[in-house]
This record gives C-alpha cells, sequence and structure tokens, in this order.
C-alpha cells in the first residue's frame, strides 16, 4: 500500500536549521519542545534524546535567562539534533546562545527592543549561519493589535507576523521562518493560509495549546491536517499537555498518515466485533508497545475476520486475516502460512522484526553496491 501522496507543496525558500534543511523540497520536519528545567543539563539532555529517539528532527529549548543560556552551551554539546533557542525580551541571551552554537534563534523581534538591539540579534544570526523563527501567538499579541482588532484574529495574527518580518527585511535578512498559531483551530489555518500566499519563507505548522493527549490530538489533527492537505506546511510541531514523546509520535502518524513522510509501522487494524476470530485490540496493543523502536517504513495489517481481512492483508506488507480453525497471514500480498491464536504476538513480532531485518540488509546492500 505504497502509495505516492496527491498534496502539491507549497513552493517555499529552504533555510537550514542545523543539518535539517526546512522548506523548498525537503521533508516536513518534526519538532517538539523540552518541558525539563533548562537549568537541569542532565534531564534535559536526556529528554532531549528520547525525543531523537521517537523521531524528532529538531527540538526547542527555552531560554528565558543567562543562566539558562548557560546551561543551553552544555546541553549542546551533548546534543545530536539541531536545537532552536526560545527567547524572548533580552536580546543579550540571543547573542550568547548564538555564540554557543545554537541551531535557530526564536524571537519576536519586536519584543526584542530598540533597533539597535534588534540589529545585534540579526548581524549575531547572520554572522553565524543562524535562521530565525518568527513567533506570532494569539496569546501575547501586541496591544496595538488587540486594540484595533478587538480580539485575536487571522488578520490581526498576519499583521503581527508581517511587522516582524518587516524588521528583518530592513537588515536585508531573509533566512527565516514564520509560525502564527492559534488555539482555535479556525483562526490558525485561515491564518496560515492567508500568509502563505503574501510570502516565501517556510512556515511551521501547530495548534498552540492544543489540550490534553486526547483532545490535543485531535484539534491538531483537523487543523495541521487541513492545512498540509493544502500543501501548507514545512516543519510541525503537535502542542500537547502531555510527554513530549508523544508530540513526536502523533506528529509522524499525521505525516504518515497523509503519506507525506513514512517512518515505522503503519498499522491497518480493524476496530474488532463479534466476527473477530482473536482479540483484535489486544494484539494491536500488545504489538504497538513492543515494535516502537522499529523505524523501517512496513505496512502491518490486522484484520479479525474474513470479510475485510484477505482485501486488507493483500496490500499490506504483512497481513493477518482471522479465520476458524487458524488465522492466515499474508506476506506482500500472498498467502504465507497459518497462525494459532496461542503465542499469535510472540509469531507476529518475529515475523515482523524478520521482514524489517531482511529490509535493512537489502537496503545496505544497494548502498554497498552505490559504493
Amino acid at each position: 500500500m505504497h502509495y505516492e501522496s496527491p498534496i502539491q507543496r507549497r513552493r517555499s525558500r529552504q533555510i537550514m536549521v542545523g543539518n535539517v534543511p526546512v522548506g523548498g523540497d525537503a521533508p516536513i520536519a518534526v519538532q517538539s519542545m523540552t518541558n525539563t528545567e533548562t537549568c537541569d543539563v542532565a534531564a534535559t539532555v536526556d529528554q532531549i534524546r528520547r525525543l531523537e529517539e521517537a523521531g524528532a528532527d529538531i527540538v526547542r529549548v527555552s531560554v528565558p535567562s543567562m543562566e539558562a543560556a548557560e546551561a543551553f552551551a552544555k546541553i549542546r554539546a551533548q546534543a545530536n539534533v539541531p536545537l532552536v533557542a526560545d527567547i524572548h525580551f533580552d536580546y543579550r541571551i540571543a547573542l550568547k546562545v548564538a555564540e554557543y552554537g545554537v541551531d535557530c534563534l526564536r524571537i519576536n523581534p519586536g519584543n526584542i527592543g530598540r533597533e539597535d538591539r534588534v540589529k545585534a540579534v540579526i548581524d549575531a544570526a547572520r554572522d553565524n549561519g543562524i535562521p530565525i523563527r518568527i513567533g506570532v501567538n494569539a496569546g501575547s499579541l501586541e496591544k496595538d493589535l488587540q486594540k484595533k482588532y478587538g480580539e485575536p484574529t487571522p488578520a490581526a495574527l498576519v499583521e503581527s507576523a508581517m511587522r516582524h518580518i518587516d524588521i528583518l527585511d530592513r537588515h536585508d535578512f531573509q533566512n527565516f521562518k514564520v509560525s502564527l498559531k492559534a488555539s482555535d483551530i479556525f483562526m490558525t489555518v485561515a491564518a496560515y493560509r492567508q500568509i502563505a500566499g503574501q510570502i516565501e519563507q517556510p512556515l511551521h505548522l501547530g495548534i498552540t495549546e492544543a489540550g490534553g493527549f486526547r483532545s490535543g490530538t485531535v484539534k491538531s489533527a483537523i487543523g495541521l491536517g487541513a492545512l498540509l492537505m493544502d500543501g501548507i506546511g514545512d516543519t510541525i510541531r503537535i502542542s500537547l499537555a502531555a510527554d513530549p514523546v508523544q508530540e513526536v509520535k502523533v506528529g509522524w502518524d499525521m505525516l504518515r498518515s497523509l503519506r507525506l513522510r513514512s517512518r515505522g509501522i503503519n498499522f491497518i487494524a480493524c476496530p474488532s466485533c463479534s466476527r473477530q476470530n482473536f482479540d483484535v485490540i489486544q494484539t494491536m496493543n500488545e504489538l504497538e508497545g513492543r515494535l516502537e523502536d522499529i523505524n523501517t517504513s512496513l505496512d502491518v495489517a490486522i484484520i479479525g475476520c474474513v470479510v475485510n481481512g484477505p482485501g486488507e492483508a493483500r496490500e499490506a506488507d504483512i497481513g493477518l486475516t482471522g479465520g476458524t480453525p487458524k488465522n492466515l497471514l499474508y506476506l506482500s500480498g500472498e498467502p504465507n502460512q497459518k497462525l494459532e491464536n496461542e503465542g499469535l504476538v510472540d509469531s507476529l513480532e518475529r515475523l515482523i522484526r524478520a521482514e524489517v531485518d531482511k529490509r535493512k540488509t537489502q537496503e545496505e546492500a544497494i548502498i554497498a553496491r552505490g559504493n
């Protein structure tokens, strides 16, 4: 079931966040943000590593003080993924983390202060090849815009972003990306659609303060899904009041469902009913838990009965159809063997890992021939 995505992505200027390309024809990058105390270097580094293992391409770290900037230097030295420093108000923090090797600065030029301070940050970014992310949020709009519009609106978000962009334009700095986030889906989607036609820079997508794991996932999927299907978006962050690792997993699930990126196992599973010949829900829960370490792209269908089972199983790389007295396993669209219910999860895990190992060996052989 390896179909190309029909989505035509918006053409955007490509920037580099560390070694990760963002925009242009680059894959949509998945981001998250640490929620540890930045000055706790060990805890922050540990969380960054867990995010990297989950598939984060880029990780953002809040740097609210000079003390946190000093901690950031130690964190940067131990992290493998590109790091974005989230900075507000104090331009000296931006200068310090630029010195320490930050991969991107998340700022709003308008809240840095005087023009000379803004210029100092832009010069530091330019001299060190560091992109800037302009981050507009409905909860922190400028007071005059709040007065002008009465409340946060898509137009207010875009006007705020364009103000910040104008500052960068005055200093001939084009190495930036933009985000316009709100907790309201309609406002967020409308704002991104509006600005997408006004600038060429990459867009970072997110529904800010989306909520807890379940509700936040739903809101993010609806809002970001609508934009991604429009071809809008070069990097995403799923904002959840949950373990940041879950943000990364949901982000990958979203991109995989839209065929925009592929990583790990894409499970096709029925919701189960009285026709099932094995416990589909338990089987899925166990398989997902056991196979989280797999990064190889693979379609696996787990269907409880013979109504839709054979059709789905034939389309998957590995497919299981419930049957009586035994379940039928398909490999690459062909019936392969029958499996008992007893030890079913163990058998499936073994077969899936064997297929992953086979594909890795094939990929390594192709690479070796190319060299």
